[in-house]
C-alpha cells in the first residue's frame, strides 16, 4: 500500500514538472517571436499580457501595432460615464511605452473612436508616430481634426485610411507621398476645390483608392471667400498611372464637381451616385470589372440622364465583368435606342442587380445590353421589387424579337437568378431566355428564403414548362 502511494506520489510530480515545463516553454520564446504573436491581439488584451509576470512586463512594448476601437474596448479601458477618454488612454499608453528603453516603433497605427475627443491628443500622437516610420494610419475619429502638415510628406506610409470631420489640406506641390499604394477617404472635408487632386497628385504609386464624397463634405470649401468658392468647381482628378483598383462614390453633391480620370493600369472601377455633367474618363485599355450605379437626380430629364450615362460608359469599352443597376437599365430603355448602348466586344459576364423602377418588362431594358455583348457567356440578375410593385401585373413584353441578340444564340452558357421570388416580372424574364438562348448549358434560379416550401415548389413546378431552345439547358434550384 505504501509502495502504491509512493509511486502515485512519483508520477503526480513528474506530471507537474512536465507541465510546468511546457507552461515555461512560451517564456522562453524569443521576444521577436511573442511581439509577432501579440501583433495579432487587440491592443487592450496585448497590454494585459504585461501582468503575466515580470519577463511579460515590456513584451507589449514591441508590438509595431496599436488598435484602439472604442466598440471593442471593455469598460475597464473606457467607462462613458467615466472621465475616461481617449486623450486619457492614449497618455497613458504614451507613457508606459516611453519608460522601456528599446520599445519598437508604432508602424500601424488605427484609432476608431466615435464619441468626443480633445484634438490635440491625436494630433500629436499621428505627428509622434509619423516621424518615426509610421507606414499604416487607419483613423476613424468624429471630432473635427485638421490633419498635421507633415503627414502630407511621409515617405513611409503605404496605407492611409481617414474617416470622419478631417480637413483635408494638403500643400499645393510640396505634398509627396512617394511610398502610399491604398487610400481611403471618408466623409472627410476638403479646404478648397483642388485638394483632393493636390492629394491624388502628391501619390506616384497609388495601387487601390476609395473616394466616398458626401455634398456636406464640401461646405468648408474656400469659406473665407464664399464667391470664388461658388465659382469654382470641386476636382476629382485622378491622374494616377499606377492604379489598379478604384471605388468613386458621389452621394447627395450638389456641389458644381469636374471627373478626369486617366488612370491606364485600372482594371476594377466601381461608380455610384449621381452621374454629373463634367465628366472625361480616358486611356483606360486594361479595365476588367466595371461596377455602375448611376442614380438619377430629380431635376434631371431622362434624355439628358441617358446621354450621360452613356457617355460615361464608352470610354469603358474593353470591360470583361460588369455590374450595373436594373433602375438605369430602365431609365435607358425609356430614352434611348440600342444602338445608343456603346459595344462590349470582350464582355463575358453582366450582371443586373437592385431595385426594379417600376411595372416595365425587365427584358425590355436588358435586351439592349445583350444585343451589344456579342461575347457573353454569364447573365445574373439579383433584382428586388419596390414596396407596391411586386404584386403589379407588368405589362406584355413578349412580343416577337425581329432578331436574337448573337450572344444568345452562340456564346451564353450559364444565367442565374439570385432572390427569385417568383412574381410575373421575373417568370417572364427567364421565360424569354429560355426561349432565346440557344446553347445555354445552366439556368441557376435561388429562391428566396422568405418564401415557403409550397411556393417553392409552385416555382419549380411553373419553370420546369417553360420551353427550352437548348436541349442541354439544366435547371439548377437551390
Amino acid at each position: 500500500m505504501k509502495e502504491h502511494m509512493r509511486e502515485t506520489k512519483e508520477k503526480e510530480e513528474s506530471l507537474s514538472e512536465s507541465e510546468e515545463e511546457r507552461l515555461d516553454f512560451i517564456s522562453r520564446v524569443p521576444d521577436s517571436i511573442l511581439s509577432y504573436i501579440l501583433s495579432f491581439l487587440p491592443t487592450r488584451e496585448a497590454v494585459l499580457t504585461s501582468i503575466l509576470s515580470s519577463r511579460w512586463r515590456t513584451v507589449w512594448t514591441l508590438v509595431p501595432t496599436l488598435d484602439l476601437d472604442q466598440r471593442k474596448l471593455s469598460k475597464t479601458l473606457v467607462d462613458q460615464s467615466s472621465c475616461t477618454t481617449l486623450g486619457d488612454i492614449l497618455s497613458n499608453l504614451w507613457m508606459l511605452r516611453n519608460t522601456v528603453p528599446n520599445s519598437t516603433p508604432i508602424q500601424k497605427l488605427r484609432i476608431h473612436w466615435f464619441t468626443h475627443c480633445f484634438p490635440l491628443h491625436a494630433h500629436t500622437w499621428i505627428r509622434a508616430n509619423i516621424l518615426h516610420g509610421l507606414q499604416d494610419l487607419d483613423l476613424s475619429i468624429s471630432t473635427p481634426l485638421e490633419l498635421p502638415r507633415c503627414l502630407f510628406f511621409c515617405t513611409t506610409l503605404v496605407l492611409l485610411k481617414l474617416k470622419g470631420q478631417f480637413l483635408l489640406n494638403p500643400v499645393p506641390s510640396a505634398s509627396t507621398l512617394p511610398s502610399l499604394k491604398t487610400l481611403l477617404l471618408q466623409r472627410v472635408h476638403y479646404a478648397n476645390p483642388n485638394s483632393l487632386s493636390t492629394l491624388l497628385a502628391a501619390c506616384p504609386v497609388l495601387q487601390d483608392l476609395t473616394l466616398i464624397v458626401f455634398g456636406s463634405d464640401l461646405e468648408r470649401l474656400d469659406n473665407n471667400n464664399a464667391a470664388a468658392a461658388a465659382a469654382a468647381k470641386f476636382n476629382i482628378i485622378v491622374l494616377v498611372p499606377t492604379l489598379e483598383t478604384f471605388l468613386l462614390h458621389l452621394q447627395d453633391l450638389w456641389y458644381s464637381h469636374k471627373i478626369q480620370i486617366n488612370t491606364p493600369a485600372l482594371k476594377s472601377f466601381q461608380f455610384l451616385g449621381w452621374m454629373g455633367e463634367d465628366v472625361v474618363l480616358e486611356n483606360l485599355p486594361n479595365l476588367v470589372k466595371l461596377f455602375l450605379h448611376a442614380e438619377k437626380h430629380i431635376f434631371t430629364s431622362f434624355k439628358e440622364y441617358s446621354n450621360r450615362v452613356l457617355d460615361f460608359m464608352r470610354p469603358l469599352y474593353n470591360v470583361k465583368s460588369m455590374e450595373f443597376h436594373i433602375k438605369a437599365a430602365q431609365f435607358l430603355n425609356h430614352a434611348s435606342k440600342i444602338d445608343d448602348v456603346p459595344m462590349f466586344h470582350n464582355l463575358s459576364s453582366l450582371k443586373f442587380y437592385g431595385e426594379l423602377w417600376c411595372k416595365s418588362c425587365v427584358w425590355n431594358a436588358v435586351r439592349p445590353f445583350l444585343c451589344r455583348a456579342p461575347k457573353l457567356q454569364t447573365l445574373a440578375f439579383e433584382l428586388t421589387n419596390w414596396p407596391g410593385y411586386g404584386c403589379c401585373a407588368p405589362v406584355d413584353c413578349l412580343e416577337e424579337a425581329l432578331d436574337v441578340p448573337e450572344c444568345l444564340s452562340s456564346h451564353l452558357t450559364t444565367c442565374y437568378h439570385k432572390g427569385f421570388s417568383g412574381n410575373d416580372i421575373e417568370m417572364q424574364l427567364v421565360r424569354q431566355i429560355l426561349k432565346a438562348a440557344r446553347v445555354l448549358k445552366t439556368m441557376n434560379i435561388i429562391v428566396g428564403s422568405d418564401l415557403d416550401s409550397q411556393a417553392k415548389l409552385h416555382i419549380h413546378e411553373e419553370l420546369l414548362t417553360f420551353p427550352r431552345s437548348s436541349q442541354t439547358c439544366q435547371f439548377v434550384f437551390d
